[in-house]
């Protein structure tokens, strides 16, 4: 069977969700026995996102093969089991960066480069690079709106690919918004119309309209928009608000956006098994109890910055059919005037369980330590990411061991201490990123450590990285002699991926991202511990308070 595709678009304006959008979709035909693969084109002209400022994009997505990827990777893995990777996500910036090295070896034998066919060809080239591994259906998102300059030469390739393989081959989903005006007490149909028709002159024409709206909307809405932009009436689709995005999937089969594009691509397929899906937004809606679980880091004003890491944290809570109630906090507020100073404490005593996750740089690092010590000190279940993990490490060093100037050489590169320092960079090892350490890495755990008991017995794991920093083993026998048990190691002892303290009811910190590898049906198993942890923390304090009123 030739390769079949599903191209998303969107109009009118950013952020309308085409990333879930696409991850939907991608789920339906999953859960109908197909096999299927994503892609996202960006349309900015960086070569990845690796550089660029959590404000300005949001999260950098890991894959396996270490490929620094834009945010709606990881709505693509959650939702599906698609294996993705560095060719599943494209810039302009890379597509030109390839078609440069091409002129400047001749492969173009002297024509003059340009944006048609050049530039289009090489999009299309990687749209079938990823179909080719046997994906009964590719989809294929492309970032940015519908009238952006920069996304001009990406709709110009997928009108070219429907040229090419024709109508059974091709579907286009176009996202758009149909907004409510209050003013009016009317939904408008305006932004659909003209976003449709600035489609339609660039040569495509949309098969399925995805309109965003608040509410649902009525059939006499549908006729009218199905009317004025030449599709189905059952092709406007309403992609209604909801409260939670794994109900996504649900709104998109009940409204029978997957058997319309098996139809359009001439595919046979079973009915879908969402049988777990409905469990999973049923426990959602009605959950047992609540955790409480406050993040300590820099960029928690953007919560695009940590998206992967609240989903991951959303589904241990779901494992355990509870709501989770996040706090993010910034890290420069715990910060003490002075070493007798805590009263940060106030601010971090209402938390079921205590989160630092990933970043780079100095600020807010005496934030964290701050919060680090608390939940050591008051057995608050504390779990680290990268960065927490290095500063659970200093924390440690400073406070257990005595070493009050230990640091990172990140933070400070004349530390008589440096208990977390640039060890690939001492080794001679560089690569795309400098010396940061990319991608999948193998993990030894400890027998009978906590790590090993969450993650169900087993002595080998792989976790995804994007680190510059790593533990000093100079510091081990220092930091294990005084309570410290380093419970993940590579398998050539060089690099350290977990710590833990023995006694606490849930103190670990990992090197690597296992946020990215967390499914809402397959939570990772870190993060289900340690929401595990902190309702036990949470039932505790209650009984406690109780005790104590009953006392008085």
């Amino acid at each position: 069977m030739s390769a079949k595709y599903v191209f998303v678009t969107g109009g009118v304006v950013s952020s309308l969700g085409k990333g879930l959008a696409a991850a939907s979709i991608g789920c339906l035909l999953e859960s109908r026995g197909l096999k299927v693969n994503l892609m996202k084109f960006d349309p900015y002209l960086n070569v990845d996102p690796g550089t660029m400022s959590p404000f300005q994009h949001g999260e950098v997505f890991v894959t396996d093969d270490g490929a620094e990827t834009d945010l709606d990777l990881g709505h693509y893995e959650r939702f599906t089991h698609a294996p993705l990777g560095r060719d599943n996500n494209l810039t302009t910036g890379r597509i030109y960066e390839q078609i440069i090295l091409k002129e400047r070896r001749g492969d173009y034998l002297g024509k003059t480069v340009q944006v048609i066919p050049h530039v289009t060809n090489e999009i299309k080239n990687a749209m079938r690079k990823v179909s080719s591994n046997g994906a009964d259906v590719t989809i294929v998102e492309i970032g940015g709106t519908v009238g952006d300059i920069e996304s001009l030469p990406f709709l110009e390739a997928i009108r070219q690919m429907r040229q090419e393989l024709g109508r059974e081959q091709t579907v286009f989903v176009h996202l758009t918004l149909v907004p409510w005006i209050a003013a009016a007490q009317e939904l408008k149909t305006k932004p659909t119309q003209h976003s449709v028709k600035d489609l339609l002159s660039i040569g495509i024409q949309a098969d399925i309209l995805l309109c965003r709206c608040d509410r649902n909307l009525g059939r006499e809405m549908k006729q009218k928009i199905a009317a004025f932009c030449n599709v189905e009436e059952r092709a406007v689709v309403a992609a209604k608000d909801v409260p939670s995005v794994y109900e996504v999937p649900l709104g998109f089969a009940q409204e029978g956006v997957d058997a319309l594009i098996l139809k359009y691509l001439h595919l046979e397929a079973p009915e879908a098994d969402l049988v777990r899906w409905k469990d999973l937004v049923d426990r959602v809606h009605h959950p047992k109890d609540e955790v409480s679980i406050g993040i300590v880091g820099k960029y928690v004003e953007y919560e695009d910055s940590y998206k992967s890491l609240k989903e991951a944290l959303t589904h241990g809570a779901i494992s355990q059919n509870l709501k989770l109630k996040l706090t993010w906090i910034e890290a420069e507020g715990l910060e003490a005037q002075s070493a007798e100073d805590r009263s940060y404490e106030a601010q971090l005593e209402d938390f079921d369980g205590i989160l630092v996750p990933g970043g780079f740089g100095k600020r807010g690092i005496d934030g964290m330590l701050n919060a680090i010590r608390y939940a050591r000190e008051r057995k608050v279940p504390y779990f680290g990411i990268c960065l927490g993990m290095q500063t659970a490490c200093i924390e440690f060093a400073r406070n257990v061991c005595g070493l009050k100037d230990a640091n990172s050489s990140e933070f400070d590169p004349a530390t008589p201490h440096r208990v977390i320092y640039k060890l690939r960079e001492l080794l001679g090892v560089e690569e795309m990123g400098g010396t940061m350490r990319l991608g999948a890495w193998t993990c030894i755990l400890q027998e009978d450590s906590l790590a090993q008991r969450a993650y169900g017995g087993v002595t080998e794991i792989s976790e995804r990285h994007r680190h510059r920093y790593e533990f000093n083993r100079e510091y081990e026998a220092l930091l294990t002699g005084a309570g410290l048990r380093i419970s993940g190691s590579t398998p050539d002892q060089t690099y350290v991926e977990i710590v833990e303290i023995p006694g606490h009811p849930y103190f670990l910190g990992c090197q690597f991202h296992p946020e990215f590898k967390s499914k809402p049906l397959e939570p990772h198993p870190l993060f289900r511990e340690f929401v595990r942890a902190s309702y036990r923390n949470r039932l505790a304090r209650k009984e406690s308070l109780f005790a104590q009123q009953q006392s008085a």
